[in-house]
């Protein structure tokens, strides 16, 4: 593993730590040749489906932009880092399960968006802005109607 700070090639594994799940190994790392420390993590890569997008386009599906939008919609929100990484996690295996070579982004989208409602509402509504490309504040008050309604059926 070459070394983050001084691009040097050799660096040596100070400690190692599977994760909760077991799906992912953290690897605190320290590099021989500036004796900066770094953590790495490894996991298991699957092939995902190739995402199309709405103009036809096809690309791979990038884990890191998906975490970045969902980020967004959770900046200075209360969620931790690992129920974000639960919640990808999540996403990911209902992309893997049904063994398909592509998915709409819309499919992903309304993945994330699920997610997010579970983590927090704040969060599911700035997502859903951009993502339905509200038009109006009419928009904003449906979707957060819909949210009210749904916590008043489930508390009930």
């Amino acid at each position: 593993m070459r070394c983050p700070f001084c691009d040097h090639p050799d660096t040596q594994v100070i400690e190692t730590r599977e994760s909760d799940d077991g799906a992912s190994t953290r690897r605190r790392r320290r590099c021989l040749n500036c004796d900066k420390r770094f953590t790495t993590y490894e996991r298991v890569e699957l092939a995902l489906p190739a995402v199309v997008k709405k103009n036809g386009v096809r690309a791979e599906f990038d884990r890191r932009k998906m975490r970045a939008s969902m980020a967004l919609a959770l900046r200075k929100r209360p969620v931790s880092a690992e129920a974000v990484d639960a919640a990808i996690h999540r996403i990911e295996d209902k992309l893997l399960s049904p063994g398909l070579r592509e998915v709409p982004s819309e499919r992903i989208g309304e993945l994330v968006m699920r997610e997010l409602k579970k983590l927090d509402k704040v969060a599911y509504v700035r997502f859903a802005s951009v993502y339905r490309s509200f038009e109006d504040v009419d928009e904003f008050a449906d979707v957060i109607l819909e949210v009210q309604a749904r916590k008043r059926r489930t508390t009930r």
